[in-house]
Parts: C-alpha cells; structure tokens; sequence
C-alpha cells in the first residue's frame, strides 16, 4: 500500500531540516540547533519511518550519518566508521538507557562502566603505521574524512613517532584550551577580525586551515578516547593506560565504574567542576568498559549501543538589563552592547553581553528594565537569549532605539538593505581610526612593537595622530612630551607618593621609551606587503587574503589597478570580497592615507623580494582532473614557488595543470591556447628544466 501523501511530505520536510542541521554542525562548523532540538527532530523522523515503513530508505537517520566531505582537503576513508554517540539528557535517561543495555548483555551480567569528560571539540581519526603517524582524518561522513595530516603534525602533545613499531588508528577530540581561545579571539578583535563562537568552531576552523604555520602558532590540542584498529586489552581501561604508556595523549581524568551510581556521581562532580578546567566540556561519556560486552551489545548503523554521551543542561540565569552601550568597530559597525546587573554565570561574573545586531532586539522584544535571561551554553561569550515579559510592569521598562547617531562622531548610521548592521559611514570618526590604527600596529600586521592601546589612545588625545599615516611622522620629542604629561596626571591623580616611587632603573627606562617606540615605527617601514594590506583593515580582507593578493599583485599600485573581475578570479577571493577590495583602492580618502605612508618612506617588500622568487613567480596556474598527489599538496608546492592558484582558466592563465578526466577546464585552455602540463612536466618547470 502506498504511504499517503502528507506523510511523504511531512516527511520530506523533516529530512530536509536535518539536512541543513548536520551540513551547519559537521561541514560549516556553524550549528544551527541544540542537540536536544536535533534529537527531538530524529525522533520526529524515526516515528513517521516506523509508522510508514515503506517511506524508510537511504535518507534515513538510522541508516547513514550525513555529512558532505568539503573539497579543501584530499578525502579518506576510514579503516573502521566513526560512529557518532546516543545523547540521554538527564540521569533518568541514562537509568533507561542502561536498562536497555543490559538486556542486549548475557544474563546475569554485572556490566562495569568507564566514564569521560566529553570534550566540546573536533573528532579525529589518527593513524600510525609502523610507529610513525601516517595520516589523520577528520570524521566527515563517518565513512570518510578530510585528511589534515599536515596541521595535525604542528598539535602539540601528539608524538610523530610511538616508541614501538605498531600499526595502529586511534579517535580523539580536538580542542581549544579556553586559556588559548580567549588569547586568540582578543587578538582578532584588535585586528578587526569577527571573534570565533566558541572554542569548538574555532579548533574546527584552525584544523582547516591551508597554511600550516598558522595552525601550528595557534596551539590546538588533542585528546584521544578510543582505539580502533591495534592490539587491544581485556578492557577499555587497560587499553587507554597502555596508549598513554605509548606517549599518546589520554586523559587522566577518565573513572573506571563499578556501578551505574558511580557513573552518576562523576557526572555529578564535573557539572559543578567543570568551569575549572582549561578546556570546554558538554557532558560525560559512559560506555561498557569490557570490550567482550560490547561486541555482545552491538552497534546501529549509527551508534555503537554500548556507550552513550550523558549531556549538560546548558546553564541559564536571570537578571536585569540597566542599558545599552553602542559600540564602534573599525569598519564602522555600530555593535549593540548589553549592560546588565552583575550575576554568576559558569563560574564569572556577567555584567555585559553581546545583543549582536538591533534585529535581535527586534526579536526578543527586548526593552531596558526587563528581566532577561543569559546564556552561555557552547559559548564563551555570554548573550541574552530572552525575555521574563510576565515580570514586566507597567513603567518599568523603555524601548531600545536603533542608534540616530554614531557615539564617536555624531554622524547618523547607515544600514544597507541586505545587511543587519547600522554602519557609521564617516571614515575620519575618531572611534574607527583609533580602532584602525590599533589594527595597524597589531602583532600580525605590521607589528610596530611599544604601540600598544594605551599609547594609541594617548597620542590620539594629544592630536598628534588621527590615523595610521600619522604615525611615521612622529618625533622622538612629540613622544617624549605626550609620555611625560600623561605620568604627571597619573601623579597627580595618585598622589606625589606614588612619583617619588620609581627610582633610576625605572627612570632610565621612561627615558629610552620615546626613542624605542620611534625605532620600532621605522623599522616597520620594510615589513613584507602580505602584512601590509591586512594592516590596511580593508573589509573582509585577513590574513590569508592579504596574502594571496600579494601574492597574485607584488605591488600596491598594481593592486590598485585590478579590475574586480580580477580580483574575483582568484581562488579563495569571492564577489563581496573582491567588491571590498576594488572600493577601498578607489576611495580618494583611502589612497590619500597609503600615499602618506609611502611618502614617509614606508616601502612594503613584494612576495618575490622576501622570499627570493621561484620557478612559476608571477604565474597564474589552475589545477584539473585526479592527480596522483593530492590537490591540496599541489597547490601548496605551486605557491612555494611563486604561483598563484585559480578556480578558473581565463586569459591570464599561464598553465593547466591537468590530471585524469580534466572534464571543461582542459577543453577552455585549449581553446585559449593555454600551456596544459601534466605532473611530470610540471615537476620538470619546477625543477627549472
């Protein structure tokens, strides 16, 4: 009997947001659902599926783990799937959970547990092949992974080589100390850059990153939980001591259990500890520690049944929204900050959070002398995420009005018709320009050491800078006059007491101070143009950005040339981007800043100049067709030697490097009478044959 249409399209419906949720949680690291949300979804699914047995097929929940592998990385298949785990929210769930269980094991059986601290992080598959690591694959589809073998090589804490020669795959987790979170979203926001979410998007992000170097400077660490494929023991337990006797990194937090009641204290213990780690943790895994039982329990097509992840309920408090504070980045986006009255929340004081945009407001219906409620949940940033409107009373609360003027400038904000954000459009406030030259001199710009925000807001106070041009006309003199009438108002403000304080080392170190800031100003004259451009603070444009266009241009004025079509044909540069970039170099007030510095001597060294140029300097090269060695090593073997890599053949391309079924790109270059080299050829140009 055929299933009736509702059912097919309810249905439907239902697989198509679960989609959308596994593609937001496993390829763009951006969930879109709690996993409370998520698993009411999948019940939502598994009812209709049961109901109308015949609408069950490939799409469903219980029959594969969806993911699509993204194509920045050469994919793998891993030697056993990655199962992902049940979630039980509550110890109740967990009670009837192991009911379940024990019916699945022999009769009679006391089954002993082992629990884990589930750490918020990235699941990793990683293998050694005669001691050495081989490879290391991210979960993907369960089945297959993206394979980030060269940035898990920089994950501290991971050894290289095991001091047996033993083929083997562990799984781990990897994770963003939340000590080295904080660091690298303070960083980012000094730099104008969007701060990461959570530690989790962050390690996710840092773990695909192309350029190892930067994955390596940013600290990631991994925790591995299981073995898959290697000599086991009699039980899990054993297995991970004998891991970490091998130098693998194992927690040592994890509790062997004799009873399910052990389990529940553990749980218990790290909900009300767990803001005294250094890393982020969202529950506890328990799972069967005797590896005999868990082939007696089995596993689904999704999730081993012997083991089950005990979630945290994400923490909530109430308090008092007193005001609104409108910040002012260095793009000029007006930032709405909440003001709250001072409450406990996972383990910090809150007095502020972020109310993201004025459609938020909007949405909640939030008005100033309302109760709301504070969150943090994944999140090391706390947000309101809600409004008590039944202890609203009449007069007690005022409406929150999108700003009618930039609070730096007095300009009125304007807000583009596809964009959330109120901008101030005056590109002289003072807000943004002590923002864009804190950018500037920031330590992955152009790293003018001693020119750190205190100064910067000094001298900006003092008149004698109101850009990042004004910089490089300072004198040792301007310096030294600012420093000295900033310590007497310090003075003044402490009281004589604390001036007679500093003796004569401190003395001879305020004396130096003035020139030491100038030197380093004129030493940054020289830093390469890559650090340049991303000092600039042109919207949208980071690090790796900054670097292909100096990669691709050499030059500032050849840069400014570049129509946006040529800025879009770059690979990894899109349309709103390369619109950004165009804008800023044809903006007269822009330019004018460039040319101060360039006039002050400032002379960014091109890529070619730095590194000694290479084979294909200069040269655009698009990749084609199945090679024998991973794209992803091609391309970086390209750049190393000067190339710019492209998505697309046009007129400017140099070469096709061209493998098995090139498909229309082979047949565009022909046709433009483009070189199309194969691996050999090409290692022969690089070899400078």
């Amino acid at each position: 009997m055929t299933p009736p249409q509702p059912a097919r399209d309810t249905l439907h419906h239902l697989r198509a947001q679960l989609r959308h949720c596994l593609l937001a949680y496993y390829a763009q690291d951006a969930p879109v659902r709690s996993d409370a949300d998520y698993d009411r979804l999948v019940a939502q699914v598994r009812a209709l599926e049961q109901a109308q047995p015949r609408l069950r097929d490939w799409d469903s929940p219980d029959v594969r783990v969806e993911a699509p592998v993204q194509d920045a990385f050469p994919e793998r298949r891993h030697a056993l799937p990655m199962l992902s785990l049940a979630n039980v929210y509550s110890v109740e769930e967990l009670r009837a959970w192991a009911a379940g269980l024990q019916r699945l094991l022999p009769p009679q059986t006391a089954p002993r547990y082992v629990a884990e601290l589930k750490i918020d992080g990235l699941a990793i598959s990683i293998r050694y092949e005669q001691g050495r690591l081989a490879a290391a694959v991210t979960r993907g589809d369960g089945t297959s992974g993206e394979e980030v073998t060269r940035n898990m090589r920089t994950v501290r804490g991971l050894p290289h080589t095991l001091p047996e020669p033993l083929t083997l795959e562990v799984r781990g987790e990897v994770y963003y100390p939340l000590s080295q979170f904080q660091r690298l979203n303070e960083e980012r926001e000094r730099q104008g850059e969007p701060a990461f979410k959570n530690p989790r998007n962050a390690a996710a992000g840092t773990l695909r990153m192309l350029d190892s170097t930067i994955v390596g400077q940013r600290n990631l660490q991994v925790a591995v939980y299981a073995l898959a494929v290697g000599p086991t023991r009699e039980t899990h337990t054993a297995t991970m001591g004998w891991l970490r006797g091998l130098g693998l990194p194992v927690s040592d937090l994890l509790r062997p259990c004799a009873t399910l009641q052990e389990v529940e204290d553990f749980y218990a213990h790290w909900f009300q500890a767990r803001h005294a780690l250094d890393f982020q943790i969202d529950g506890v895994v328990v799972k069967l520690d005797d590896l005999a039982l868990r082939e007696a329990a089995g596993s689904t097509s999704k999730s081993p049944r012997w083991a089950c992840a005990l979630k945290f309920a994400t923490e909530r408090v109430q308090t008092t929204l007193e005001d609104v504070e409108v910040g002012v980045g260095r793009t000029g986006v007006l930032t709405p900050i909440a003001h709250l009255k001072p409450v406990q929340l996972g383990g910090t004081t809150v007095s502020r959070a972020t109310l993201h945009n004025y459609d938020q407001i909007a949405r909640l219906d939030l008005q100033l002398g309302d109760a709301v409620y504070v969150e943090k949940g994944g999140e090391i940033i706390p947000k309101v995420v809600g409004v008590d409107l039944a202890a609203r009373a009449a007069g007690s609360h005022r409406p929150i009005a999108p700003p009618a003027a930039c609070p730096s400038c007095g300009m009125a904000p304007l807000r583009l018709e596809d964009e959330v954000d109120y901008h101030c459009p005056n590109p002289l406030c003072p807000a943004q320009q002590q923002e864009r030259i804190l950018h500037f001199v920031s330590r992955k710009a152009m790293d003018i050491e001693g020119v750190g925000p205190a100064l910067v807001e000094l001298l900006v106070a003092e008149g004698l800078v109101s850009s990042y041009a004004d910089l490089y006309r300072l004198t040792v003199e301007q310096v030294h006059r600012a420093l000295k009438a900033h310590r007497a108002a310090l003075a003044e403000q402490k009281g004589t007491a604390a001036a007679r304080k500093a003796g004569p080392k401190r003395k001879q170190e305020e004396a130096r101070q003035p020139r030491n800031i100038i030197e380093a100003i004129e030493s940054s004259k020289t830093r390469p143009l890559e650090r340049f451009l991303h000092a600039l603070g042109i919207r949208y444009v980071g690090e790796r950005t900054a670097q292909l266009l100096a990669r691709r241009f050499g030059a500032l004025e050849a840069l400014r040339q570049a129509g946006v079509e040529e800025l879009e044909d770059i690979n990894e540069i899109g349309a709103v981007t390369a619109a950004s970039v165009h804008g800023f170099f044809h903006d007269p007030q822009q330019w004018e800043l460039i040319a101060r510095c360039l006039e002050a001597g400032v002379a960014p060294v091109a890529p070619a100049a730095a590194g000694g140029g290479g084979a294909l300097t200069g040269k655009t090269v698009v990749i084609t067709g199945t090679l024998t060695v991973p794209r992803g090593r091609w391309k970086e073997t390209l750049e190393a030697a000067g190339a710019t890599v492209t998505g697309s053949v046009s007129s400017r391309t140099d070469y096709v490097l061209a493998g098995e079924n090139p498909g229309s790109k082979l047949d565009k270059a022909r046709a433009l009478n483009v070189a199309v080299l194969g691996e050999d050829e090409m290692n022969r140009l690089l070899a400078g044959a």
